[in-house]
């Protein structure tokens, strides 16, 4: 085994192309202990990457007897019944849960909500100084956001949305054993409501995509009571929290590099470009889940045997010099931009359409109403949750700063006018800093 690395160091989290770099250099797939999972090797290149994500007969979510790969032998039966989703399973299975919620997806065009998704960002927005400054963006928004909209696609109440924070909040906790075990309390409780909604779809029906579900299910869908608590906590929980932090850990770029901000503020339509670099530069989702190797075979010229555990690192794909020139750059004008940060393969992430819309919406909403948003710290004083596979910002005091915040009927207004004075992007003052 290599030396092992604590993938939960503020050195790791705070500076992650310098540690994969030095994790790259001990090869392109590399054995290590990692917490809660135990022995396992990882890939550090975007080629070894795709192999594993894309070859689903080698590199398989379970083995022969249906063992899941990321499931330890202490872990109780709560915890396999959730992790008992499509995210977790081979085909066909995969396919018979994913063409359920496919369905269910197609009967809800994702694109026709952005009118909405930016609505509930500016209404946010507009209250993230209501309790007080300085705000921990977090908290106040880029928690809130992804868990309204989520509990608003899903159609559960508004009212219960607190509930929701909570148990966002105990899931990235999650740092050890000891603290996985905490989590427990907040499974058991979120189960039973889960359970509780899907009841209640089914007797009364109802909006959103639980009644969407409930009817798939009632047309003959091949899904069991179980998969579906553990689908609808999956789309909760995956729906809500990584988004959570890719929008953290974008404004935090943002207020640390003011050029690349005015550079967006420019012209918002470039938000979607943007929001591309982010998800490859900040990496939210570090890691995929583990995958058994199904038979001895060389995986970038390293010998794996049948039963070893293999991981994909996600952020080291995102950082290889062999795919992305000057990885270790942040450049918002990145094109092409091949970033692995939903995967690839038949794993393909079913949100990543929501993900980007809610990101630029919300970095847009945010910015235009407060121009002058500032770090309330020194940016040496943000630190992130020791949550293994997570690139999760704890907490991100902002202030107001200098100017004064804009109105947004005027800032809606202006959005309505065509723009005729933007710069064209071949002139200086159009070009993207980088940094």
């Amino acid at each position: 085994m290599a030396p092992r690395l604590d993938f939960t160091s503020e050195a790791f989290f705070r500076d992650p192309p310098k540690a994969i770099a030095a994790l790259r250099a001990q090869g392109p797939v590399v054995a290590t202990h990692f917490p809660l999972v135990g022995d396992v090797w990882i890939t550090t290149t975007h080629d070894a990457t795709a192999q594993v994500l894309k070859d689903s007969t080698i590199f398989t979510l379970r083995k022969e007897d249906g063992e899941i790969a990321g499931l330890r032998w202490w872990m109780p039966g709560l915890v396999k019944t959730v992790a008992n989703n499509m995210l977790t399973m081979d085909e066909p299975d995969h396919t018979r849960l994913r063409s359920i919620v496919d369905e269910a997806f197609r009967r809800r065009a994702i694109v026709a909500m952005e009118p909405r998704i930016r609505a509930i960002a500016d209404g946010l927005a507009d209250e993230l100084f209501a309790n007080g400054t300085p705000a921990d963006l977090v908290e106040r928004y880029a928690r809130i956001l992804p868990l309204s909209v989520i509990s608003e696609l899903l159609g559960l109440p508004m009212a219960d949305r607190p509930r929701f924070i909570a148990w966002a909040n105990a899931m990235s906790s999650l740092t050890n054993v000891v603290s996985f075990f905490r989590l427990l309390f907040a499974f058991r409780k979120m189960r039973t409501y889960l359970q509780e909604q899907l009841q209640i779809a089914r007797e009364r029906g109802g909006e959103g995509l639980i009644a969407e579900l409930v009817q798939v299910e009632r047309e003959g869908g091949e899904i069991t009571p179980d998969e579906m608590v553990s689908m609808v906590f999956l789309l909760l929980a995956a729906g809500s929290e990584t988004t959570t932090h890719l929008i953290s850990g974008s404004v935090y770029e943002l207020l640390r590099n003011p050029g690349l901000r005015d550079w967006m503020e420019q012209d918002w339509s470039r938000a979607a470009l943007a929001v591309e670099e982010f998800l490859r530069f900040v990496s939210p989702v570090q890691f995929s889940k583990p995958r058994y190797v199904r038979r001895d075979i060389e995986l970038a010229g390293v010998p794996l045997k049948k039963g070893d555990r293999v991981m994909v690192m996600l952020a080291a794909a995102n950082m290889d010099p062999a795919v992305h020139e000057q990885p270790e750059r942040l450049d918002l004008e990145r094109k092409p931009n091949r970033h692995m940060s939903f995967g690839t393969g038949i794993h393909f992430c079913l949100g990543h359409q929501l993900a980007r819309i809610e990101a630029a919406c919300a970095l847009e909403a945010l910015f235009t109403r407060w121009p002058r948003l500032a770090l309330a710290v020194d940016a040496s004083q943000v630190h992130w949750r020791k949550r293994p596979g997570l690139r999760a910002i704890a907490k991100l005091p902002v202030i107001a700063s200098d100017r004064q915040p804009v109105d947004l009927r005027d800032a809606m207004r202006s959005r309505s006018q065509p723009n005729t004075e933007r710069p064209s992007r071949s002139g200086e003052a159009s070009r993207s800093p980088a940094i």
